[in-house]
């Protein structure tokens, strides 16, 4: 026969009962609490619902995968991080820019010289993000007529850089923008040699660089086509509402542009002559990747570099899965820090071959990412190709181009 329990036994028992009932009780009023307070916190971003055109490409045809990116080298690794954008002039010497604001030169034999800084020389410049702003972040890259480099830099504005002393002309501040707008996010550039038009986009009159992937998220159209005259110093608005206008390039006859819209994952191309001189139109839709920079390769192509490839898997891919829900893009950026979506990034390099019509011809990939990934630009220059990235820590380079595994 069980004892009978002692009052003090069945005291303690329900004091035991009752304080384990009050603190699951206290938990969900705390996780509600906190719940509630996420959700009335504001979102930094105003997202719209989007439909996407379809599934990702499969890789096959001109894009299936090979390894011909990986038959490169590394150059400068700890000495040159995130060399984005590339131009070159008549003696071989080879241009870039930095994270951490600077320009350099990189001569025939690969030595490497320091040009100047586009904005504050700081002790902190390239360590954060933070201090871009301040230190300046050099994009878009090409050599003009006389000689001098044509920087877009990113929060300073538009400039002319003398290659020899590093003495800078500021040409158009981001302040100054165009049509009232100012510059938020300055990113690619083209040069027309026949004019002397320098072509530039405004990625978002929203978001800057340091804040990229709010962008991308947010998928928003406010992002510009420009073009500066130098001879007047007049910009003109060649084309708006763009989904984050990044790397430009023109026709070897200059009577179009082609454009990366990176965020939407599409081509675009601008007529400057002809019939539709002055219109728009889409050419590559529903890309593999998001594009960056577009070059005009030495041998009548267009090469495009693919900063994060877009692959068909089990699940879509994650921004393709959150595109036509505005209510979990706004709930992901009041909880998820930029720097976790690194996470969500596969290290695979990509780059496309477009013909004129800007069809895709060809890929060169590195599925590993053994050289490098996350590819910005593609630059071919005396047999080399150099490839960009907007954050890795070196430059890599294909000593000969090889289209075909």
């Amino acid at each position: 026969m069980t004892p009978p329990l002692k009052k003090h036994q069945k005291t303690s028992g329900f004091r035991g009962a009752f304080m384990a009932s009050f603190a699951r009780r206290s938990l969900l009023a705390a996780l509600l609490a906190v719940a509630v307070g996420v959700y009335l916190l504001p979102s930094p971003i105003d997202p719209k619902p989007h439909s996407l055109k379809g599934p990702p490409p499969t890789l096959e045809g001109p894009l299936a995968t090979n390894t011909l990116l990986q038959k490169g080298r590394r150059l400068f690794t700890g000495k040159l991080h995130g060399p984005e954008s590339f131009t070159a002039d008549e003696d071989g010497n080879v241009y870039t820019g930095t994270v951490d604001g600077k320009l350099w030169r990189i001569s025939p034999d690969d030595n490497l010289t320091f040009i100047t800084q586009m904005g504050q020389n700081l002790p902190e410049c390239g360590s954060s993000t933070d201090y871009e702003p301040v230190c300046g972040r050099p994009h878009g890259l090409r050599m003009d007529r006389h000689n001098r480099l044509i920087v877009a830099d990113s929060y300073l504005g538009l400039f002319a850089v003398d290659p020899q002393t590093g003495e800078k002309t500021l040409l158009r501040p981001n302040a100054e923008g165009a049509d009232g707008v100012p510059f938020a996010f300055l990113n690619g550039l083209e040069i027309s040699a026949q004019t002397g038009t320098i072509y530039f986009t405004d990625s978002s009159s929203r978001w800057g660089r340091r804040h990229v992937k709010l962008e991308v998220i947010e998928l928003n159209s406010l992002g510009r086509l420009l073009s500066y005259d130098p001879r007047s110093g007049a910009v003109s608005v060649l084309l708006d509402s763009l989904y984050m206008p990044n790397g430009i390039a023109l026709s070897p006859d200059e009577d179009f542009l082609l454009l990366a819209e990176t965020s939407i994952g599409r081509i675009h191309r601008f007529w400057l002559k002809g019939q539709k001189a002055g219109t728009g139109e889409v050419v590559l839709d529903n890309m593999i990747g998001y594009p960056d920079n577009i070059r005009l390769s030495d041998h009548g192509t267009f090469l495009v570099g693919i900063t994060t490839p877009r692959f068909r898997r089990l699940t879509p891919p994650f921004l393709d899965a959150i595109a036509p829900y505005p209510a979990v893009k706004r709930f992901l950026a009041k909880v998820v820090p930029l720097s976790w979506y690194n996470i969500l990034l596969p290290r695979y390099a990509l780059v496309l071959e477009l013909g004129l019509d800007g069809r895709i011809v060809g890929s060169l990939h590195d599925p590993e990412g053994r050289l490098t990934w996350a590819i910005s630009d593609v630059f071919q220059h005396r047999g080399r190709t150099y490839l960009g990235s907007t954050d890795l820590p070196f430059l890599a380079v294909l000593e000969s181009w090889e289209s075909d595994p």
